[in-house]
Order: structure tokens, then C-alpha cells, then sequence
């Protein structure tokens, strides 16, 4: 078979090899989207130059990883990642050979990799594709087999075990029988990837149309339990109500229903619940109850997060989401009780907010609903934001030098008095007025906060 899409920039840059009586191959996950007609942009090469010969080559190289044979070409603006032709080592520390052996054979090098399907070239000067381990006919057949033995393959290398559940996602394959078994028996093996590998494929994982494939996959491998053991705990914990799944499915179709492009919003929707099976108590109906349980599963979600290496601020985006995910707004809310809504949660985070309760809803009964209560809650926040209400301290009408001027000191004291002055305003925006609040600051210091102060 022949590649007749390959785009110029690489055809180019191939030449620059054959110029010099160099191999040079497209391959990996390029070749894969190639023949599958997928678009991709991100591009890999194997070549029977050697590092150093390739740094001849071209003028802008970078060593990224010379001690396994690649180098980073700076082409045209672009950055070409070119590793030499070689076979492995033994892989001690299930992670990285601890050698490499270059090698003049691209079928060789070939049959190192994961997946047949990640096997395939492209020969760069004659545009055929080579496919040794019959990666095009499981291309077809939607398969993911592991080259050789799967539990070689995955004892060499743990990371691709989550990559086996990755791709699974991504591509909406099936592991064919024989790999999956290997998935099983090698799952210890996730335990030498370090966390920030691990939230890497995550992240990548929570990108997929429908990342429950993934950890479904994950689960009946065992690998769920060693990566995300937080999770396994709401598996068989039944829900009362509308809820269709038990507490693990509903967390993973609720990460299915949040929009692929938003990171905290997806590892929300997963998280959301995970403290349900700790806050579960029966009630005298025999019904279960999940009391508090927000508040479990925003405390779990950051030690899970901080574990994972997540950064500080997902990890605040995502606790702060699930912290307020259970608002249940009643057509009989005041403003103030709406206004006081907006200032708990936060008007940047009102929208994520309603994404991931329709996400909630998508998880609960397995398809998207249209929730006629949200859309008038929308509203309502939309008519009280309008209306140009103070909703934050900065909005008041008098600050600190003002509450300075009137002898009350800086401090603590001073904050307490201001948060007070805005619930006032909350409950009542004709309060805000400079002299009203003058007064109203004057009378709750000298009534109560100056007894404060003095303690």
C-alpha cells in the first residue's frame, strides 16, 4: 500500500535524508491516523542515521533524549522528533531499557513497540507503507493487540497499560482477548510510572469522546483500583431516586456527559460523588441517604489530585465545582437568596457550575434532559446580575479608608464589619449608599465588634 496524503513538509523533510543515503520512516500514532484518515499533526521518525549524523544534517538540532537515540529537529518551524533504528534492553525498572541497540532494520525497530496498530511506517522516499505486525487489519478490525506476548510488552513498560485504556478511548477499540489478559496479570506494573505519567495519559484519557471506555477498562483489569482506588469504592453502592447506576457508573457516565474540552469540568463530573460510599447511612425507610457527602468528596478529590501531581490550580477549580455542585434552586428563591448564591459560588464559576450538573443529570439516567428548573434559575441569576447589585465587597459603596476615617482599626475586625456590611446590602441593595452604611458600620462596631477587638 501506498501513503498519498502525506503532506509536503514531511516529503521535504524526508529528502534531506535520502540526500545523504539515509532511511528516514514516518512513525507511531501518525501512521495510524494516516491510514485510518484521521487528521493528525503529530509527527514521529525512525532513520538508520545515527544521533550524531543526524545533527550533521540539519542546523537546528536538539539532544531531547541522544542516550536513546533521539534528537528534536527544528524543520521549518516545526519540531520533527528522530529517534535511530534500534532494539531494547532488558527493562529493570519497568519503565526504560536499561540499553539500546542501533540497528540498520526499521522492521527491528518496529517490533519494540506497544501495539500493532502503532507499528506501521511510512517510507518517506517511496510513500509505502510497511506493516509487519498487522497493524492495518487491526486498524480495520478496531482492535488493540499488544506485538508478541502481551505481559512482555507490559512488563517492559507499565505506562502502557493506561495507554492500552487510552487508545481504547480515543479510538473506541476493543482490547482483543489475549492483551487484556495480559493487562490483568502485569497490573502491578502501573505502580513504577511515576504520578506525573500517570496524569498525563489521565488527562489525555479525560480528552476522549467517552473516557468511561477507559476506565471500565481500567476496572476490569484491576488497574482502577491502583490508580484511582477512590473510585473502585463506589462500585455495587446503589443510589435511590432517578439514579439508574450505582455510584461508580454514575461517576463515569457523569465524566462522559461534561464537555471534552474542559479539563476540571470532566475531572468534576468524575470526582463529584466519590464520597458517597463514606457518607452512606440507612435510613428508617431502608432507603440509602449520602448526607454531606460534597464535602467528603471535595476533601478526597484533593488528596487524590495532589497525589496525581494535578496542578494547584485544577485542584481548586475542581474542589471548589464539587464543593458546590449539590444547589438546589426553588422558583420561590428570593433575589437576596439568589444574590447570596452568586456570592458563595462565585459569578466566574456559575457556568462551569450549571455544566456540571447537566453532566450530573447525563449520569444519572444515561442521556442528556432538559432541566426547565436550571434554565429558570438561569435566568433569575441573569435578571439579578443586571440589575447591578453590589455582589462583592469591592462592589460596596464604602471601603476600608472610609470604616478607617471613622476610628475602626485595620485588621481583622475591619473585615468582619465589611462582610457584614455586605450581607446587608445582599439582603437589601437600597442599603447601598455611602451614608447608610456609615451608619449601619458605626452601629454594629460599637454594639458588637468593639467588644470584639477588645478581647
Amino acid at each position: 500500500m501506498r501513503i498519498h496524503s502525506l503532506p509536503k513538509l514531511l516529503r521535504d523533510f524526508g529528502a534531506v535524508f535520502a540526500s545523504r543515503g539515509f532511511r528516514c520512516h514516518l512513525v507511531g500514532g501518525a501512521v495510524r491516523d494516516l491510514v485510518a484518515r484521521r487528521t493528525t499533526t503529530d509527527y514521529d521518525f525512525a532513520t538508520d542515521a545515527r544521533p550524531d549524523e543526524v545533527m550533521r544534517l540539519f542546523a537546528r538540532v536538539i539532544p531531547t533524549g541522544i542516550k536513546h537515540g533521539t534528537v528534536t529537529v527544528l524543520f521549518r518551524g516545526h519540531e520533527m522528533e528522530v529517534t535511530t533504528y534500534r532494539s531494547d534492553g532488558t527493562y529493570s525498572d519497568s519503565r526504560h531499557p536499561d540499553s539500546v541497540r542501533f540497528t540498520s532494520s526499521i522492521e527491528e525497530d518496529l517490533a519494540r513497540r506497544d501495539f500493532t496498530i502503532n507499528s506501521m511506517a511510512v517510507d518517506l522516499a517511496t510513500m509505502d507503507l510497511l506493516d509487519p505486525n498487522g497493524g492495518r487489519s487491526d486498524l480495520k478490525a478496531r482492535i488493540i493487540r499488544a506485538i508478541g506476548d502481551p505481559v512482555e510488552r507490559f512488563t517492559e513498560d507499565g505506562l502502557r497499560l493506561l495507554r492500552a485504556c487510552r487508545f481504547a478511548a480515543q479510538l473506541q477499540f476493543t482490547v482483543e482477548a489475549a492483551t487484556k489478559e495480559g493487562m490483568r496479570q502485569c497490573r502491578e506494573r502501573i505502580d513504577s510510572v511515576s504520578a506525573e505519567r500517570i496524569q498525563e495519559e489521565l488527562t489525555k484519557i479525560l480528552a476522549a469522546e467517552l473516557p468511561s471506555a477507559a476506565f471500565m477498562l481500567m476496572d476490569e483489569t484491576g488497574l482502577l483500583e491502583r490508580i484511582l482506588p477512590e473510585l473502585c469504592e463506589g462500585k455495587g453502592i446503589e443510589q435511590k431516586g432517578m439514579h439508574n447506576f450505582d455510584v461508580l457508573a454514575h461517576s463515569l457516565y457523569s465524566c462522559d456527559g461534561a464537555p471534552r474540552d474542559r479539563l476540571e469540568i470532566r475531572l468534576a463530573a468524575l470526582l463529584h460523588d466519590v464520597g458517597k460510599p463514606r457518607a452512606r447511612s440507612l435510613g428508617s425507610d431502608g432507603i440509602p441517604t449520602f448526607y454531606g457527602h460534597e464535602e467528603i468528596s471535595e476533601s478526597m478529590a484533593s488528596r487524590l489530585l495532589k497525589r496525581l501531581r494535578f496542578s494547584n490550580a485544577v485542584e481548586s477549580k475542581v474542589c471548589h465545582l464539587i464543593r458546590h455542585h449539590m444547589f438546589h434552586y426553588e422558583e420561590n428563591w428570593t433575589d437576596a437568596a439568589v444574590r447570596r448564591f452568586v456570592v458563595r459560588v462565585g459569578l466566574d464559576s456559575i457556568e462551569d457550575l450549571f455544566l456540571l450538573r447537566r453532566a450530573d443529570t447525563y449520569g444519572t439516567v444515561g442521556h442528556y434532559v432538559d432541566d426547565i428548573r436550571l434554565a429558570e434559575f438561569r435566568d433569575h441569576i441573569e435578571r439579578t446580575i443586571g440589575a447591578e447589585h453590589a455582589l462583592s465587597l469591592r462592589d460596596l459603596a464604602i471601603g476600608g479608608e472610609e470604616l478607617a476615617a471613622l476610628g475602626i482599626p485595620r485588621g481583622p475586625t475591619m473585615g468582619v464589619l465589611l462582610k457584614q456590611l455586605l450581607e446587608s446590602v445582599l439582603d437589601d441593595p437600597a442599603l447601598n449608599e455611602r451614608s447608610k452604611l456609615i451608619e449601619i458600620a458605626e452601629r454594629l462596631y460599637h454594639s458588637n465588634l468593639k467588644n470584639l477587638e477588645k478581647r
